[in-house]
């Protein structure tokens, strides 16, 4: 890895800012390569950094083993084959050129990146959200998409909408045909300022500053995606500076960051921020009103069409090996959608989403039994709305249960749907 390392290391590629700290380095007597972290430090103290940078001490290829790191740059600035501009002539002139602007530039901003990505072994490729085949646009998916493409700073965007409407996976199929990169956050009530910033993390025996992924996507020019936020806690207040736009201040590391081209915050949420008093999110809150302020986007999301709800799940029986079953996929929309009609009345506290939908047709390619594909999907409900809705289904689907097999009716609606084996432990495969 070392010499890899050291041929990939070329002065002139560095920025102003790395090379003048090269030449503090060489200025030191440090003209050789490896460098222990504790000469290192030594000069970032002199320069008035409290660590050695990270475009450094954060590259592990730059690791030459413990506490020590490949810097070939100092023998070529001090063989003087490829000049320093503006060579420092004080240690004062030198922290003058390191520490003036605390701005990170886009190359550097870019390269420390790169770096983060590198050291958890993932790439630009891993940031763009695969494009799921079966996946059927609808509602506000072309709105987003033109919301992306114009990527005008401090467009945040709040999506909200009931569960298992797809809203999360509207964001990221969005994302993956304009091939964006986006980076997906799961809020929770313990989510604070060093899960979204980044801190200062052991690696190696050595405490290092480790960006998080608010700072990637900045810098990267991603789509920040907060998933569930209603589910966070006045510590979210860290992001107010980035949803105004104006990037954030690192205050552990004296260092702002702007955000790049692209960048955008999109929040994910079953609520609108105001709590919910139904009961069915618990441990959403109530967010300060100053945050969901900076949101200047609310996208209402509401459960597919029929038609597309049937192509959606017609789709995923393709996907699965299932041949193509129309009537089965219209009765569990019809089934749905009349839950849903159900549940806005006030007459049922539960209704069937479009991800349960897709759950009966993925335990049907399983199991290849529709009925126990239905009860197996619904028996998270209490018992009398697990009945209820199997009560629904099988007047909706006459072939359910046949009308000469009241026992198995009867297990059916007890949650228990027989099998058509003589064991009804048996897998079909």
């Amino acid at each position: 890895m070392a010499k890899s390392a050291t041929n990939s290391f070329v002065l002139a590629n560095l920025t102003r800012k790395q090379k003048a700290f090269v030449a503090a380095l060489v200025k030191a007597g440090i003209t050789s390569s490896p460098v222990s972290r504790s000469a290192l430090l030594s000069v970032s103290e002199d320069l008035g950094m409290a660590y050695p940078p990270a475009w450094i001490a954060q590259d592990k290829n730059r690791r030459a083993g413990r506490g020590e790191y490949l810097v070939p740059e100092v023998a070529e600035s001090g063989s003087g084959s490829t000049p320093i501009a503006t060579a420092p002539k004080a240690k004062a002139t030198v922290a003058a050129a390191v520490n003036a602007a605390p701005v990170v530039g886009a190359t550097e901003a870019v390269a420390h990146a790169s770096t983060l990505l590198a050291a958890t072994g993932g790439d630009r490729a891993d940031l763009i959200p695969s494009v799921v085949n079966e996946y059927v646009p609808f509602g506000n998916f072309k709105d987003l998409e033109c919301i992306i493409k114009a990527a005008l700073p401090k467009t945040n965007v709040w999506v909200t909408g009931l569960t298992g409407n797809g809203k999360t996976m509207m964001v990221e199929q969005v994302c993956a045909k304009m091939k964006r990169e986006c980076i997906r956050v799961q809020i929770t009530n313990l989510t604070d300022e060093d899960d979204l910033i980044g801190g200062f993390r052991l690696v190696n025996g050595e405490t290092v500053w480790q960006d998080g992924p608010v700072i990637l996507a900045l810098t990267r020019g991603s789509v920040l995606l907060l998933d569930e936020i209603d589910y966070g806690t006045s510590k979210l207040s860290c992001l107010q500076s980035v949803l105004e736009g104006n990037g954030v201040y690192i205050k552990q590391t004296n260092r702002r960051v702007h955000a790049a081209k692209g960048f955008l915050v999109i929040a994910t949420a079953n609520t609108k921020g105001q709590g919910d008093t139904s009961g069915k999110y618990v441990g959403t809150n109530g967010m300060n009103e100053a945050f969901l302020e900076r949101f200047g986007v609310t996208l209402e999301q509401s459960y597919a069409p029929a038609a597309t709800e049937r192509k959606i799940l017609e789709k995923k029986m393709a996907a699965i090996g299932l041949a193509a079953d129309a009537a089965f996929a219209a009765n569990l929309v019809q089934w749905a959608d009349t839950t849903r009609k159900t549940y806005e009345a006030g007459g049922s506290d539960s209704l069937i989403s479009t991800r349960r939908l897709v759950n009966v047709v993925e335990l049907y390619g399983i199991f290849k039994d529709k009925a126990k594909a239905v009860t197996l999907a619904i028996a998270r409900f209490d018992r009398e709305t697990k009945e209820a809705f199997w009560n629904l289904w099988t007047k909706i689907d006459a072939e359910a249960i046949p009308a000469a097999d009241p026992k198995a009716a009867a297990a059916a609606a007890a949650g228990t749907a027989s099998s058509k084996s003589n064991d009804p432990n048996a897998c079909p495969f």
